[in-house]
């Protein structure tokens, strides 16, 4: 069996995409780091990473070691932090993952409480819109927007997540307000496609069977942020399909405003913390999910509703 240090080494180099950002997280030389993969390349017989001058990146090989190895090495440390902890303080190093304007925007604002209240947790938070694999990636939280899916995850519902139209008050000066789905074909819409190639279509309510989306090919801009979406609206540039928690701050200042709130209709989609199964959720986890469900589901924003918004915020 490979020794513990070459697979902590190797899961660490995984995670962090490089030998010297891995020796900074175990406080070892970039070089022992390296040595160790090598190690435990030569005891399987087998290459876990192809590397170059920039960049390490995983073998098929390697990526099927890591999904096997990572969750054994993750239980294995909260065994030792549990015990560690003696009565039950928290304790250790957290990883979340969250996307990246509702990371910086809601996420991050409540770290400095917890780690105040809980002086020996560590947070590291990765700002991702990418699709992440918890347990094989080796975070213990992660948030995610959209319609939720049965997996093997515990899945802590935060909020709705309600998605608007908006265009700048400059552009519908220019353009003409939409007064109903049809009249979109006239406008510059900007289109959603994310980094896995999914893309976030315009939703309408249907007469039967649900919202149905309006034709893909009708944006003119396709952009792989959604929060960058809201960044072409403000620029006066077009049409914009957005979080409704994202547009919150320009519809205050009326730097935007929300179009054909009747007929625009994205669906079911929410806000979720995700960890996964657990007979026993470690202490140093349970207090950072506890105060990330305080504070996001108290959170003004995150309870808007379209139906419900002033009117001098509608178009």
């Amino acid at each position: 069996m490979p020794r513990l240090e070459r697979l902590v080494a190797f899961v660490e180099s995984a995670a962090t995409g490089s030998f010297s950002a891995a020796a900074r997280k175990l406080d070892l030389t970039p070089a022992a780091v390296s040595k160790s993969v090598l190690k435990l390349e030569d005891e399987l017989g087998l290459r876990l990473f192809n590397r170059s001058t920039r960049q390490l990146r995983l073998t098929h090989e390697g990526e099927r070691f890591l999904a096997r190895v990572a969750p054994g090495l993750r239980s294995l440390d909260e065994a030792v932090a549990e015990v560690a902890q003696g009565a039950g303080v928290p304790r250790g190093r957290v990883r979340i993952s969250a996307p990246l304007g509702f990371g910086r925007r809601y996420v991050m604002p409540c770290l400095p409480g917890v780690m105040a209240r809980h002086t020996l947790i560590q947070v590291e938070l990765s700002l991702t819109n990418r699709q992440v694999d918890l347990v094989a990636e080796g975070f213990d939280i992660g948030v995610r927007g959209g319609v939720l899916e049965d997996s093997a995850l515990v899945a802590r519902r935060v909020a709705r997540l309600p998605l608007v139209l908006v265009a700048s008050p400059a552009y519908l000066r220019r353009r003409g307000a939409p007064q109903r789905e049809a009249d979109l074909a006239g406008h510059d819409l900007v289109g959603v496609r994310l980094e896995s190639g999914a893309e976030i279509p315009f939703m309408f309510r249907g007469r039967a069977g649900g919202p149905r989306p309006y034709p893909a090919d009708a944006a003119r801009l396709w952009l792989s942020d959604p929060e960058a979406a809201l960044d072409v609206a403000l620029l006066h540039a077009g049409i914009a399909q957005a979080g409704l928690h994202h547009a919150m701050p320009f519809l205050r200042t009326g730097r935007l405003k929300v179009l054909l709130v009747g007929e625009h209709d994205a669906g079911d989609r929410e806000i979720a913390l995700h960890y996964p199964h657990r007979q026993y959720l470690a202490p140093r986890v349970r207090v950072v999910v506890d105060a990330l469900l305080e504070a996001l589901s108290g959170h003004e924003d995150l309870q808007a509703v379209p139906a419900k918004l002033p009117r001098e915020w509608l178009a």
